[in-house]
Parts: structure tokens; C-alpha cells; sequence
């Protein structure tokens, strides 16, 4: 009998994903556990993986689609079973009869009872398995020519869509990224060579609003054809961010507190600390533990808004923010007041760097309860950020400047930091926000504390 493959809940926040890539094709023998397909989820690109053995009998979607969580993607049976019932769908994703989304199984009922467990989805690389085949690349939703006529590419999710809307043949273009990953910017001068485009049309490159230029991708117009814009499909990611944000500037009734900081001491502790070691603790990394060490002493400010009750936690586990391709994603830095500098340095670096890849699993970047986002080195001087719910707090971090402030009764250079809190009055209240920035000025201010 037919084993339906349905689009599953691949993190706790997913509602739909998009199919970013066949892993096995039409024909195909399939065992229990083989990757079926990649999936960009609503933080990362995870690998789908079969419930069920025999033989990939029919592809229901085309690589490209966005399906909602519990809805049809293949049909898996022996070679001769009826598949006729799985095909149809419309261009949205969604099944092309009433009566095959009523018969539709959930993700738990594609196993069988005598089946063993499912292994852990994880986040996908670009490395494939010797025993499968390489797959199509996508093509405005349809299929292209056997994969076998060209290379494998390593490219990020972005990437592969933009260059499929721009008819970029990704073999021809270098990349940027890591292991020579091909990325979204490496598109902008790739695009005026796309086929049928002049050589003479100019390339002008339109920032889109909103988007600052180096954090997400700018679009390329070549000639007067291309129109007067260029609109490109919201990611997961990105509609995750919109529809959080949506949840926490509208809902939630934010004020401000904003603390200036003496970072003399800090510098030149860590500055001592770099001095012939190996590990490189940032800027960041202390803030952090500070962070952390601050909230252990004002619980208070380490707590969840829960509609009916505050979860006040006895755990710090420190979100950071870090800025991906398409946007933004908080890798969790978990008891992050019991880990030492080094600790919290060697862990944000390995979480950053795999985030920016999509690599994180999911119990990476959830179950934080205080963030901390930094844009002192982009040269920002103070900004107020958004609160991540559930959390109740987070602190925004401008730059390291030097300062003239009155100083042992005289006027000298110092190196100031700002820092904001934003508070979600329903936990935190004025008093309490100020206590918990005052602890935290002075661990920046005497190092010591840090390490105490």
C-alpha cells in the first residue's frame, strides 16, 4: 500500500516550508532514513528524511514550492502501485481536490506501528551522498534538463532562487561564501551576463527599501526590460521575522532605558587577555557573560510573558542576535552564567558561523530568555531593538567610542559604550529594568566581577 511523504514539522515555529531541492527522483529506491528532500524551514534548510521503504513512485510538488505543515509532497509504494489519487496539485502547493486534502495523513501517521523511531532531522549541507543522484535545479517552478548535464553547485537557498528568476546559470559564477558557497551578492554582477541580455545593457543595482546594503540582497536591473522593479518572494525566515515582529511592537507595551558605559577597564583587561592566547574573546562575548551574571542576580528581568502567567526561569540561557542573508536568527548561548570567557567566546563564534550557513538545529536558536543584539560594530551609536517573545528583555549595543568626559577632575578621552534595554512592562517594571542596568554598568566598569 502507498506511503504518503508529507511536509513536517521540521522546528518548533514551522507552519509551512519550501521545497528547496529533490534529493531522490522518480524511480528511486528508498530506504527508511535516506534524505528525501531539502526544506528551508522558517530559521534553516533541514533534510527531509523517508518514513518508509520502497520506491519513490511520484513527486506531487516541484522543487520551488511552499507547502503548508501536513500537506502532500510524494507518494512512496511498489513499483505498480496506483498513484493516482496523490496527483494534481495547484501552483500554491495545496492539493488539487477536496477529497485528497481530506484523506490527507498527518506527519506521525506516515510510520508505521512495527516502524522504528524516526532519526533527528538536521540541518543540510551541500555535501552529498555517493549512492544519490544528483537532482534538476530549479527553473521558475519547472523541471530542467537532467542534472547529469551539469555540475553540482554549492549555493546558498537564496541564491539558487534568485538565480532561477534571473536565468543565471550557476555553474558559471563564483562564490563568495564558505568552501566557495555561492551566495546571494555574488548574483549582482552574474545577473548582467545571464543569457538573452545584451553585454552593452548597464547593470544598475537598485537597493530595495529596507534593506541596508551588505545584510540582504539588492536587486540587479539590466536595461529598460527588466521594468521599473524587481519583486522577489518572501524567504521563511523572513516571514517569520515579519509575523514576530508584528507580534511584539503591536502587543507588547515596550519602554526604554538607556545606560552609558566606562569601558576603559574592560578594554584594557581584554586587551591582556588576548596577549598571547589563542582564543579571541570579543567585545560581545563579555557583554554576555555580564549580561548573564546580571541576571542571575535580577531574576526578575530573566522571565517569559505567558498571557495568563510570568515564567521567572532559574536558568540564563543568553540569545545573540546575528545578522544571515535574509536576515536575522538568535542562536541561544545556554547557562551562559555558569561558562567561562573562553567558553562563551569559542561557542557564539562556532553558532554565529554555522547560523550564517543555516546550519543550526533548532534547539540552537529556541528556549532563549534575555537577547542581547549588537550593532557597535557597524558604528552605530545606540538603537532601541525589538523584544523577541516571549522574552521580556533585550539589550541593543552601540559602539566603543572615544569620549572626552570628566574624569579625576579633569576633562580626558575615555572609551564609552551605550547600552538600551527594551522592557515589556507587563514583567518588567521601571524600577526593576534600572536596577538590572545598574548591576550590569558596574560588571563592565570593574572586570573583576566578571570572573569573581
Amino acid at each position: 500500500m502507498p506511503t504518503k511523504v508529507v511536509m513536517e514539522a521540521l522546528s518548533p515555529t514551522m507552519e509551512e516550508g519550501r521545497l528547496v531541492e529533490w534529493k531522490k527522483q522518480e524511480g528511486d529506491t528508498v530506504a527508511v532514513g535516506d534524505v528525501l528532500a531539502e526544506v528551508e524551514t522558517d530559521k534553516a534548510v533541514m533534510e527531509l528524511v523517508a518514513r518508509a521503504a520502497g520506491t519513490l513512485l511520484k513527486h506531487v510538488v516541484e522543487a520551488g514550492a511552499t507547502v503548508p505543515v501536513s500537506e502532500l509532497l510524494a507518494v512512496i509504494g511498489e513499483a505498480g502501485d496506483d498513484v493516482s489519487g496523490a496527483a494534481g496539485r495547484e501552483p500554491s502547493g495545496r492539493l488539487g481536490s477536496k477529497e485528497a486534502q481530506a484523506t490527507q495523513p498527518s506527519p506521525s501517521q506516515n510510520r508505521p506501528a512495527s516502524m522504528p523511531p524516526a532519526p533527528p532531522a538536521s540541518a543540510a549541507t551541500e555535501e552529498r551522498r555517493p549512492s544519490e543522484k544528483p537532482s534538476p535545479r530549479e527553473d521558475n517552478g519547472a523541471k530542467a534538463a537532467p542534472a547529469s548535464a551539469s555540475p553540482r553547485v554549492k549555493a546558498s537557498p537564496l541564491a539558487r532562487r534568485i538565480a532561477a528568476e534571473r536565468g543565471v546559470d550557476l555553474v558559471g559564477v563564483t562564490g563568495s561564501g564558505p568552501e566557495g558557497r555561492v551566495v546571494a551578492r555574488d548574483l549582482e554582477t552574474a545577473a548582467a551576463a545571464a543569457p538573452g541580455r545584451s553585454a552593452a545593457s548597464p547593470s544598475v543595482t537598485v537597493p530595495q527599501p529596507g534593506r541596508p546594503e551588505g545584510t540582504r540582497p539588492a536587486a540587479s536591473l539590466s536595461g529598460s526590460a527588466a521594468g521599473p522593479y524587481t519583486d522577489i518572494p518572501l524567504s521563511q525566515i523572513r516571514k517569520t521575522i515579519a509575523r514576530r515582529l508584528a507580534q511584539s511592537i503591536g502587543p507588547v507595551p515596550t519602554f526604554y532605558l538607556t545606560s552609558e558605559v566606562d569601558m576603559e577597564r574592560v578594554s584594557e583587561a581584554r586587551e591582556a587577555m588576548l596577549a598571547g592566547q589563542e582564543a579571541k574573546v570579543s567585545f560581545n562575548d563579555i557583554i554576555i557573560k555580564a549580561v548573564a551574571m546580571a541576571l542571575r542576580q535580577h531574576p526578575a528581568c530573566n522571565a517569559w510573558w505567558q498571557d495568563d502567567h510570568i515564567r521567572y526561569w532559574n536558568e540564563v540561557h543568553v540569545s545573540m542576535a546575528v545578522a544571515v542573508e535574509e536576515g536575522l536568527i538568535t542562536p541561544v548561548i545556554r547557562h551562559a552564567d555558569q561558562k567561562t570567557l573562553r567558553e562563551i567566546a569559542g561557542e557564539s563564534r562556532d553558532l554565529a558561523a554555522r547560523a550564517r550557513e543555516r546550519r543550526l538545529k533548532p534547539e540552537e536558536y529556541t528556549g532563549g530568555t534575555f537577547s542581547v543584539s549588537n550593532l557597535g560594530m557597524l558604528d552605530i551609536d545606540e538603537f532601541t531593538a525589538i523584544i523577541n517573545p516571549p522574552e521580556a528583555g533585550i539589550l541593543a549595543v552601540g559602539r566603543i567610542a572615544e569620549t572626552p568626559v570628566a574624569h579625576g577632575g579633569a576633562v580626558a578621552l575615555r572609551r564609552r559604550m551605550r547600552l538600551t534595554m527594551s522592557c515589556d512592562h507587563r514583567v518588567i517594571d521601571g524600577a526593576t529594568g534600572a536596577q538590572f542596568l545598574k548591576t550590569l554598568k558596574g560588571m563592565l566598569e570593574n572586570p573583576l566581577a566578571l570572573v569573581w
